[in-house]
């Protein structure tokens, strides 16, 4: 049994211990409500140590917690503490609850939660309700929530509702990569690349390293050295140049250096052609991320955060008004945000200005074009003696990817034609193919 493991079966025998003084005082022949005490659990470093240490969680919210998480792990936790009570007293409202669909289980609510912990203290029971407030702990950290229920009727007999990394978190010790769905429209980024393998200029690998700076030591600066009273949350930079000049690399070398998941946002399922629904859809992936130190990589950025236009008609209005949630969310964000486009001229100058780092990824000149042919070819690729690098470099300019492009297309020509050397046609020919994609005169 693992140390997390351990800890969470300390945890919920104490939740019951709570569940069951409760229960007495109400049915039983205890007057006085007496909680167990609270374990004392050992310091090892487990996910369930971490999570209470990092959101400051009280006693009182590890109890909600607890019983939000007990129905995933043992479906008959509640019936088994309350039952031999409601048989003998009949229904009792006040526990709240509901039956799961196929009514094997109960499922504790806010009420359940507020009469375990207050019973029938107004007090306390007003006290813990704040609990479910959303700037309570709970709710702003996006770790469990009251389910919404129809109007008209009370807020706390929503469902305690955890939110599904939390279930795998607590149960198996480990946070898994959310996949990209329909609920989460964004791909995890890696790369098997190293930093050397990057070949940039000076200026673009030195801003880089400013922002690697922010990620390793922006907790020691806000938190530890006060300047979250002076700073805004989190980070924003802008990545700007051609097609194929490394700018998503970036993302993922950053990501893979700093030790940070890097999700690049799906944008076609993020914007709607329905009004309101890229804002909800942007809200989702915002709550995901927050307090999740990952770094979100928006690609082709320009299709979400462009130019505002003049209000012509009421598409041009809700456009403008997605445009303006998405400067408040990016603002609000605590983690990295990296915005890519291939034209900078196409950013509203209301995003620019709030930008920390604006970094150029321009073409690679002659002499980074033939680092990158060198870097290219695979070891076992022999390249006919006749082929100078260094000329093709000066000669035809391309970018990082399109000469990885031609290496690829010539490699497969040279396994293809059962040839023992790549020729300076094949080279050519590739070449040839990327001027034409790129309707480039060749």
């Amino acid at each position: 049994m693992n140390t997390n493991t351990t800890q969470l079966k300390a945890l919920m025998l104490y939740t019951a211990g709570c569940i069951e003084a409760r229960l007495q005082t109400v049915f039983g022949n205890d007057t006085t409500y007496l909680p167990p005490l609270l374990p004392q659990l050992e310091r090892n470093g487990s996910v369930l140590e971490k999570l209470i240490d990092d959101h400051d969680l009280n006693s009182d919210e590890v109890i909600i917690l607890m019983m939000a998480l007990a129905p995933h792990v043992q479906v008959e936790f509640f019936d088994e503490i309350i039952q031999p009570y409601i048989r003998e007293s009949g229904d009792f409202q006040q526990i709240g609850g509901v039956r799961s669909r196929n009514g094997r289980s109960f499922l504790p609510t806010g009420q359940t939660a507020v009469f375990v912990l207050s019973g029938n203290d107004v007090d306390k029971r007003l006290e813990v309700a704040q609990l479910f407030h959303h700037q309570g702990k709970l709710s702003k950290h996006h770790i469990l929530h009251l389910e919404d229920v129809p109007d008209g009727e009370p807020a706390l007999s929503g469902r305690l509702i955890l939110q599904p990394e939390y279930i795998e978190l607590l149960i198996s010790g480990t946070e898994s990569i959310p996949k990209l769905s329909m609920n989460f429209p964004a791909q995890h980024l890696e790369t098997t690349y190293n930093w050397d393998d990057l070949v940039l200029n000076d200026t673009t690998r030195k801003q880089i390293a400013e922002l690697e700076n922010w990620v390793n030591y922006q907790q020691v600066l806000m938190t530890d050295w006060g300047m979250e009273r002076k700073l805004k949350p989190g980070y924003r930079a802008l990545f700007h140049g051609p097609p194929g000049t490394g700018k998503t690399l970036t993302a993922s070398l950053l990501g893979k250096y700093t030790g940070k998941p890097v999700f690049r946002i799906d944008l076609s399922m993020i914007v709607s052609k329905f009004i309101g629904e890229t804002e909800k859809n942007l809200s989702k992936l915002f709550e995901k991320a927050d307090n999740k130190n990952w770094i979100l990589f928006f690609d082709e950025a320009d299709a979400l955060f462009g130019k505002r236009t003049n209000v012509k008609d009421a598409h041009d209005k809700y456009a403008n008004q997605e445009a303006s949630y998405l400067l408040q969310r990016v603002e609000q964000h605590n983690g990295l945000v990296i915005l890519a486009t291939n034209f900078k001229n196409n950013i509203d100058e209301a995003f620019m200005r709030r930008f920390q780092s604006v970094i150029n990824f321009p073409l690679p000149n002659a002499d980074e074009r033939f680092v990158i042919w060198q870097k290219s070819f695979p070891p076992k690729a022999n390249l006919n003696g006749h082929i100078n690098l260094e000329q093709i470099s000066r000669k035809y300019e391309l970018s990082g990817s399109g000469i990885l492009n031609v290496v690829q297309f010539a490699c497969l020509q040279m396994l293809a034609r059962k040839e023992s050397r790549i020729s300076s046609e094949l080279i050519l020919e590739g070449i040839e193919r990327e001027y034409t994609k790129e309707n480039r005169v060749w």
